[in-house]
């Protein structure tokens, strides 16, 4: 009986341990959630929420791309310029042929060319992945505007708004809110059950050692951007599908947010430490931070103040935690 108590406690001591950044983001959150909802009785309504979770839909696609390409040690800016690309091009073609398999197809292509040119620059070429991607920034976003001539993409099927619109279990539960479950379990299985997982958080922590252990950075680095470009593209398919519309101005600063979620999460900037438990809370919080300044009233110019300050907290509790360790070896 003993014996069995002890086991408990170590285990629990484990996942507190290993987990500590994403408890300490989850209690914030919860803190966060209850005070809110004394504040405004609009809060917590079933609408409210579910406004809430279709708006944050594509900024929790990116996340789970930026919290991959973060580990590694790099970063992608280019997430929202891509976004709005792949979404453009495949809107234009499913507008003209109205074509739902033909148009995603396109979406889905183009969003994982521009993360295939990304890792190509950054794990082979071994360019900054600041520079590298903020370069492809500029091209996506210029390149957005001028294929559309900086008109709107609409008039498409019907059925094109299931993923964005549509729902199951007799319209109980919206059917993005499943895709999205489901990828955030697919990725959490790869970060922790494969060896490109370990091999991403291998290549975060010293990528040098990791190369001189046999693992292939160059690849393994490249297949994390080209991951990322491929969830902009499920982000560009459920933002069109949603609003069964595209303008060049989609995606224009998400990157900013997919950063903040995975960084408030506790994914390590300079690499190497992160999880998807930790993202989700950072998306959750994000969304939800957003929609409690509009409901209160506050001047939206005050959001990026807002996502600002906690993304500097997030980051000064890690680095104090990391001090804190130091002095105790």
């Amino acid at each position: 009986m003993e014996k069995n108590t002890v086991r408990r406690k170590s285990g629990m001591e484990r996942i507190f341990k290993e987990y500590k950044t994403e408890l300490a983001m989850l209690l914030i959150f919860i803190v966060f959630f209850v005070l809110i909802s004394f504040a405004s009785p609009y809060f917590l309504t079933r609408q409210n929420i579910l406004n809430v979770m279709s708006q944050i839909a594509s900024t929790s696609m990116l996340a789970i791309g930026m919290t991959l390409v973060i580990i590694t040690g790099g970063i992608d800016l280019s997430v929202g310029a891509n976004l709005g690309l792949a979404g453009m091009l495949g809107c234009m073609v499913l507008m003209n042929t109205q074509n739902i398999f033909l148009g995603v197809m396109v979406i889905l292509i183009v969003s994982v060319v521009v993360g295939l040119v990304n890792g190509v620059f950054i794990g082979y070429l071994e360019m900054p992945a600041f520079i590298a991607t903020l370069g492809t920034q500029q091209i996506c976003r210029s390149l957005d505007y001028v294929i559309s001539n900086a008109n709107t993409a609409s008039k498409f099927p019907d059925a094109y708004s299931f993923i964005g619109k549509g729902k199951i279990l007799n319209g109980a539960l919206p059917f993005y809110i499943v895709f999205i479950a489901v990828m955030f379990a697919i990725f959490i299985w790869v970060l922790g059950k494969t060896k490109f997982g370990r091999f991403l958080y291998a290549i975060g922590s010293n990528a040098e050692s990791s190369r001189l252990s046999g693992i292939n950075v160059k690849f393994n680095t490249m297949m994390a951007y080209v991951l990322a470009g491929l969830m902009c593209g499920f982000a560009a398919w459920i933002m069109t599908s949603r609003l069964m519309a595209c303008d060049p101005t989609y995606g224009d600063g998400n990157e900013m947010d997919a950063i903040a979620a995975a960084v408030i999460g506790g994914t390590s900037m300079s690499g190497g430490k992160g999880t998807l438990w930790g993202t989700i809370v950072g998306v959750l919080l994000v969304g939800f931070l957003r929609n409690a300044l509009n409901i209160l009233g506050i001047n939206p110019y005050w959001q990026g103040s807002a996502i600002g300050a906690v993304i500097i907290i997030a980051v000064l509790a890690e680095k104090l935690s990391k001090m804190r360790i130091k002095k105790a070896k």
